[in-house]
C-alpha cells in the first residue's frame, strides 16, 4: 500500500500537559483522511507536527517519505496548508497574496503567472483578481487560502477546519471545491474537523480523535456501526436517586447509562422494540420523559465510545487548548 502521510507513536508535551499522546496513522496516497475531534483534542497539534511547525516530544512522521524532524525543508516543499485561523494579508490584492507566495516556492516569471491564473480560475476567484482581499467575504478568503496552498502543487494539502464560521451555504461550496482539488489534482487531502457532517461529506477514512489520543479509525460506515445499526436514547423523569435500569436483553445488543437521568440502547429492529421497552420500564415504576430514535451517525459513534456528545466537549477542550498555548509561552 501507498502512503503519502505516516505517524508512528507521535507525543506531543508543552510542560505537563499532553496534547497528542501516542498517535499513529497512515494515510494514502490520494484519498481524504479526516481527523475528526472536539476542539483541543490534539488534531491542530498533530497537523503541525506533519507540517513541520512544531516537533514532537518523541515518535515519527513521514510526509511523502520525508521525515518531518530531519527533513523539514523537503517536507515543506511538496505540502500545502490552510491554517485554522485566516493567514492571507487583507491589504493586498488576490493575485499579490498569490504571488509572493509563489516567489517563497521558487516559482518566478510566466510560470508563476500561470500557475497564479490557474489556480484563481479554479476557486472562482480569477475576476477578483486585482481586488484587495480586506473587500472579500469569508467564504472567498477560504477559497484564496486553498488557492495559495495549491499554487506550488503540493503533493499532500493540509486543512485545518476549512469551514470554521463559515455559512451553510459557503461550506457547502467549500465542499465541492475538496472534492475537485482530490478528482483533478490527485493531491492526498488531510482534514481536521469537529463537524460530525463534513467528516461524513468527504472523508474516505477517518480517525477520531479525544483528548490526545485516536480512540477509532476506519471508514465513515465502518465507525457509524460502532454504535449499532440503529440507537433509542431514553431520558427518564423523577429518577430521585434511583439506580438507572440498564441490562441487557435478547432484544437489546447494549445499554449504556448517559449521566444522571439517560440511557443509550442498542438495538437491531427499533420498530419492534420500542413497545417492549415501555411496557418494560412502566411496569417498574420508570416514567419516561423523552425518548428518541435515529439510525446510528458519527455522533453516536463518539458518543459510544467516550460516553459523551463533541459539542459536550468543545468548552472544556477549547480552555485546555488555551492552557496549553499559555504554558508553552510562559
Amino acid at each position: 500500500m501507498n502512503y503519502t502521510v505516516i505517524a508512528d507513536n507521535l507525543v506531543k508535551k508543552f510542560g505537563d500537559i499532553v496534547a497528542v499522546n501516542g498517535v499513529t496513522f497512515k494515510v494514502k496516497r490520494s484519498e481524504i483522511f479526516g481527523f475528526l475531534g472536539p476542539n483541543g483534542a490534539g488534531k491542530t497539534t498533530t497537523i503541525h507536527i506533519l507540517s513541520t511547525l512544531l516537533k514532537p516530544t518523541s515518535g515519527e512522521a513521514l510526509v511523502d517519505g520525508k521525515n518531518v524532524v530531519k527533513e523539514p525543508a523537503n517536507v515543506r516543499k511538496v505540502i500545502g496548508i490552510v491554517f485554522q485561523d485566516p493567514s492571507v494579508d487583507d491589504q493586498l490584492t488576490a493575485y499579490e497574496n498569490l504571488y509572493i507566495h509563489g516567489r517563497i516556492y521558487g516559482l518566478k516569471g510566466k510560470e508563476l503567472e500561470e500557475r497564479i491564473d490557474e489556480a484563481l480560475k479554479f476557486i472562482d476567484l480569477y475576476g477578483f483578481k486585482n481586488k484587495q482581499v480586506r473587500t472579500f467575504s469569508g467564504g472567498m478568503r477560504r477559497r484564496l487560502e486553498i488557492a495559495r496552498a495549491l499554487i506550488h502543487e503540493p503533493k499532500v494539502l493540509f486543512l485545518d477546519e476549512p469551514t470554521l464560521g463559515l455559512d451553510p451555504q459557503t461550506r457547502a461550496k467549500i465542499w465541492d471545491y475538496i472534492r475537485m482539488i482530490r478528482r483533478e489534482k490527485n493531491v492526498t487531502i488531510f482534514l481536521t474537523t469537529h463537524y460530525m457532517d463534513e467528516a461524513e461529506e468527504l472523508a474516505d477514512r477517518i480517525a477520531i480523535i479525544d483528548h490526545g489520543k485516536i480512540i477509532a479509525e476506519g471508514p465513515p460506515d465502518e465507525l457509524r456501526s460502532l454504535a449499532g445499526n440503529e440507537v433509542i436514547y431514553i431520558k427518564f423523569e423523577n429518577i430521585n436517586g434511583k439506580n438507572i435500569p440498564c441490562e441487557d436483553d435478547n432484544f437489546i445488543e447494549e445499554c449504556k447509562v448517559l449521566g444522571q437521568d439517560s440511557i443509550m440502547l442498542k438495538v437491531r429492529k427499533a420498530s419492534e422494540v420500542l413497545p417492549i421497552i415501555f411496557e418494560k420500564f412502566n411496569s417498574r415504576g420508570y416514567k419516561i420523559g423523552k425518548i428518541e430514535y435515529k439510525r446510528p451517525t458519527l455522533n453516536d459513534a463518539f458518543l459510544y465510545l467516550t460516553g459523551k456528545e463533541i459539542r459536550e466537549e468543545e468548552g472544556n477542550d477549547l480552555e485546555r487548548l488555551r492552557t496549553i498555548v499559555r504554558r508553552r509561552w510562559r
